[in-house]
């Protein structure tokens, strides 16, 4: 069972096994002393299968497909309580114990192995995960599973979901019945290979408190961050931490959420939750805790490591907090193996279901009875071509991920020309361009800032479809316009020419010209201005010729800026935005205004404005040949 701290709850339906769970407190001990480890077994799994089962069939008032995973997951439940008991008699007496927990982060709606953008096999995704999962099981049947966090929003197949909840239709194109997507996709997944816990993460919200809230309560395990609080009657609107006890061993895992989600949301998708200092709600866990603490203290941390500044990405800082064991970290969508910070293990699987955490401790009972830890490590088990999916989990999203392919089938533009990505940030592209056309057209502002997020992209001669102008715009980004000026958008494209590196010759000809600490994704170009970027200035000096409407910008000249509300909110060094007035903000994401911009228009653009260069040339030729 899960021990709740504070008066939130996880989903509804786990109350039999909390019941099945208590009933075994107060009979199953007795029954195994007198009967041995099977009749333990037996009289565990003859409760959850009256329980259970019973509780899940006669719950009438559920969609078909939840009432089925119901009971799906029940009988999962069932074959575990036998293994589980049988488990508890062996440790009863013992001297030692190995706890295992398997982690993922930022699975962002993957479940099939498969780019709904390139259409190709692609080594991610819960099948994959889930077939790791269960080899591991065979060896270890009560390993926790958990997920760090960013888990209901990504792909299409999560995507079509979410619009469908939201809106109450159907996108065009899409033929699946609607009671086929009774519930959310991830969560019906997620259940059925048995996870114990998500910690909540930002993209969590992206589709407001209703969607959010509709994931939570038909998910079989608890939602946790001890650090969101609440204005309502419930201060503590999700589970603190799940506590079980393994092998005799009492493990808890925290869940901590970044607090910037104010930064980044649409005020009314989070409406009356506010956020902590994730250091802080954890410190007063252990001072709850006191000296009845757990015996090993795991942190599922939705925030990456940034060693100096802890707003964000908090990991680092968590792991110093004395008594924290293990840190498992996300959102920054890293991959770290095994770290130590201090004593304290950290480790990040890939995003996307692309690898499994695994952490191992072991434990050994001194003479007074206290498990002391003797050992803890971690390593990553990657989805790879050789990794069979799982098929039971492949037909639970079926219905999911075949709505989404039909949606990302619909044409909606006409292309005079083949687009290629590849080059585009090295040379102002058509692709990027579009974006730009797009974000002036709904902001009527002076100017756009946009980056390239995807340079394998390929918009073919003839008809686009969904998948192509969805696949230009990967993120759920909304569009602001703001109030600025010169100087705000000099020091913005001096940031964005961190992407590349000084060249170490007049010539160019060596070292590399990409900077290793700056994702192109981050890379923004501006539109409305004309501008070069010099590689043989140094970083803070490399913007030159910098004009709007044909004259030198000046410093003071008020712009209005359209961008989306991450680079708003100051993310990826921005920062100069920050505290900018906000003029404007979309209600619906980039992608769909994309769609919505195209579809209308009836034609792409296929002609860059070629309003900014690299210099020097050499420089530029040197990217284009790589």
């Amino acid at each position: 069972m899960y021990k709740p701290s504070g008066r939130g709850g996880g989903g509804g339906s786990t109350s039999f096994l909390a019941t099945g769970a208590a009933a075994f407190l107060a009979t199953g001990a007795a029954a195994f002393l007198a009967a041995g480890a099977a009749g333990a077994a037996a009289a565990g799994a003859a409760f959850f299968t009256g329980a259970g089962v019973c509780a899940s069939i006669n719950n009438e008032q559920a969609p078909v497909s939840a009432r089925i995973n119901e009971v799906f997951i029940t009988m999962h439940y069932i074959d575990r309580a036998a293994s589980l008991l049988i488990l508890l008699a062996l440790s009863l007496h013992a001297q030692t114990a190995k706890v295992s927990i398997l982690a993922t982060t930022d699975l962002h709606g993957n479940i099939y192995p498969y780019d709904y953008f390139s259409q190709q096999p692609a080594n991610l995704g819960l099948a994959k995960i889930s077939t790791l999962v269960g080899e591991i099981r065979k060896q270890s049947p009560d390993a926790l599973l958990i997920d760090a966090g960013d888990t209901i929003q990504g792909t299409p197949l999560e995507g079509v979901y979410q619009s469908f909840k939201q809106s109450g239709r159907l996108p065009t194109g899409v033929k699946v019945p609607a009671r086929a997507l009774a519930i959310d996709p991830m969560m019906l997944v997620m259940n059925a290979m048995r996870y114990d816990a998500l910690t909540v993460g930002n993209h969590e919200f992206n589709y407001g408190l209703e969607n959010l809230n509709a994931a939570r309560r038909v998910a079989r395990f608890p939602w946790l961050s001890a650090n969101t609080v609440s204005s309502g009657p419930n201060s503590k609107p999700f589970i603190s931490y799940l506590e079980k006890t393994i092998q005799g061993v009492r493990v808890a895992v925290v869940g901590l959420t970044t607090p910037n989600i104010p930064n980044w949301e649409k005020p009314e998708n989070y409406k009356g939750y506010s956020w902590e200092d994730p250091i802080a709600s954890l410190k007063r866990l252990f001072e709850i805790w006191g000296a009845n603490k757990p015996d090993l203290i795991i942190v599922a941390a939705h925030g990456g490591i940034n060693k100096t500044d802890a707003s964000e990405n908090f990991a680092w800082q968590v792991a110093q907090v004395p008594g924290v064991h293990a840190v498992i970290f996300g959102h920054s969508h890293g991959e770290v193996e095994q770290l130590f910070n201090g004593d304290t293990l950290m480790v990040q699987p890939k995003n996307f279901g692309a690898s499994l955490a695994r952490l191992d401790f072991e434990f050994n009972k001194d003479p007074e009875g206290k498990w002391l830890m003797s050992s803890r490590r971690s390593h990553l088990i990657k989805a790879t071509a050789a990794t069979a999916p799982d098929e039971s989990i492949l037909a639970l999203a079926k219905p999911y991920h075949d709505a989404a392919e039909q949606y990302l089938s619909s044409p909606i533009v006409e292309s005079t020309a083949e687009l290629n990505a590849a080059t585009g940030r090295y040379e102002d592209s058509a692709l990027v361009d579009a974006i730009h056309e797009v974000q002036l057209h709904y902001t009527k502002a002076d100017v756009s800032l946009s980056a390239l997020f995807n340079t394998r992209l390929v918009i073919p001669k003839g008809q686009v479809t969904v998948r192509e102008a969805a696949a230009l715009y990967v993120f759920e980004n909304t569009l602001y316009k703001i109030e600025g000026d010169g100087a705000m958008l000099k020091a913005a494209l001096e940031n964005a020419s961190r992407f590349f590196e000084s060249c170490q010759t007049p010539a160019c000809d060596t070292g590399s010209l990409l900077a290793k600490g700056m994702p192109g994704y981050n890379f923004d170009m501006a539109e409305g201005v004309t501008y070069e970027i010099n590689l043989l200035k140094p970083i803070g000096q490399r913007i030159e010729n910098l004009r709007f409407k044909g004259q030198p910008l000046q410093p003071n000249q008020p712009l209005t800026i359209a961008l989306n509300n991450y680079r708003a909110a100051g993310s990826a060094g921005y920062d100069m935005f920050k505290n900018a007035k906000i003029l404007w903000q979309s209600s619906d994401a980039i992608r769909e205004l994309l769609i919505d911009y195209y579809t209308k228009k009836k034609s792409f653009p296929t002609t860059p404005t070629n309003n900014w260069k690299l210099l020097p040339e050499s420089a530029r030729d040197r990217l284009l040949r790589q």
